[in-house]
């Protein structure tokens, strides 16, 4: 029985993925249901932007920008802390007021904005070239070669150092709130060296 309840589990998500593709694909090839899911959007996004900005730039180092982000990966996370896949106490309680639209307008809503670049702290530049060096080794292949991400794996170029530093540490201790994740994999490869170099990288990678 728990195999039947998986496999309908995995087949409830990759329906859902593809009716939010056709729903992002449709939003491309009608400027009017643009305009009409980035109006709704802006209603619903009020909540959102206590923490991650109005425009999709996070108002705190530990928050991560939503702003250029890959609408796919948006939607997936959305749907993750839905259905229990994430835990945090309070994107689990704000994804569950929303419906499959809303959270498909607010995905496409800041997909569409634009990622400010943080004052970024000074680093040494052998140190960087070391991290670009680890980046392309280890995560390049997930999410592209300038950290842009891609279909369902997220931009990470241009994030908060503070964020990207926590977010790496619980994939690399196992956090069961990740349980899913195949950063769990990834991360255990890093060593207590790897994450402060790769977050001074990534931080300041820009589009």
């Amino acid at each position: 029985m728990g195999r039947v309840v998986l496999l309908w589990v995995l087949l409830c998500g990759a329906a859902q993925a593809s009716e939010m593709m056709d729903r992002l694909a449709a939003l491309e090839q009608d400027p009017a249901k643009r305009e009409q899911a980035y109006a709704a959007a802006e209603e619903r996004i009020l909540l959102c932007s206590k923490c991650h900005g109005k425009d999709g730039n996070s108002k705190r180092d530990y928050i991560p920008n939503l702003a250029g982000q890959n609408p796919q990966y948006l939607f997936d996370a959305f749907e993750k802390y839905v259905d229990g896949q994430r835990t945090d106490f309070v994107m689990s309680q704000a994804a569950k007021l929303l419906t499959v639209n809303e959270r498909v307008s607010i995905a496409y809503y800041f997909s569409q904005q634009k990622v400010v670049p943080r004052a970024a702290p000074v680093v040494d530049k052998a140190l960087l070239e070391q991290s670009a060096q680890r980046f392309a080794t280890v995560c390049s292949t997930c999410h592209g070669e300038k950290a842009m991400g891609h279909d369902g794996f997220p931009r990470i170029a241009g994030q908060p150092r503070e964020y990207l530093t926590h977010a790496l540490q619980r994939y690399r201790d196992k956090d069961p709130s990740r349980a899913d994740s195949p950063m769990l994999a990834v991360a255990s490869l890093l060593s207590d060296d790897d994450i402060p170099a790769l977050t001074a990288y990534l931080s300041q990678l820009q589009p």
